[in-house]
């Protein structure tokens, strides 16, 4: 059995039996010892990273740069269950009142589309997209 947890410190370990996959923000540790992060970050990963763990199919992808540059989103299915989508760094406390990247609003937007219901770890689809529409108003000087 595939186990999905949250951890206190915020990073989310995806198990079944020996096997682990941590996800954090910018970076995911594989089974074997992996560092999968953006090249930004260190890493090789351009563009989108996957793996099973169990029976569950997870799947990294780097969408674009958010606040900081090089977040990483987690992507999480389990066979007869809706995606578990983790945004990690993607979505910030609160949107910034100045200076948002140009590709952060569209990294959101295409995160949007992977989100059935909620996040493991962002809050509710309507949450996110509250937080897609006050990026744009920042960027767009509304």
């Amino acid at each position: 059995m595939t186990e999905l947890n949250v951890r206190p410190d915020g990073a989310i370990t995806v198990t079944s039996g020996d096997d682990v996959l941590t996800y954090t923000p910018y970076a995911v540790t594989t089974p074997d010892g992996q560092r999968i992060a953006h090249e930004s970050r260190g890493g090789s990963l351009v563009g989108v990273w996957s793996a099973q763990v169990g029976d569950a199919f997870v799947e990294v992808s780097y969408l674009g740069d958010g606040p900081a540059g090089g977040e990483l989103v987690m992507v999480v299915t389990l066979p007869g269950e809706p995606p578990r989508v983790a945004l990690g760094a993607l979505i910030a406390p609160e949107a910034p009142s100045a200076d948002v990247p140009d590709s952060w609003p569209a990294a959101v937007d295409l995160a949007l589309g992977l989100i059935a219901d909620s996040t493991l770890d962002s809050g509710s689809k309507d949450e996110i997209e509250s937080f897609h529409q006050r990026l744009l108003e920042v960027v767009h000087d509304l």
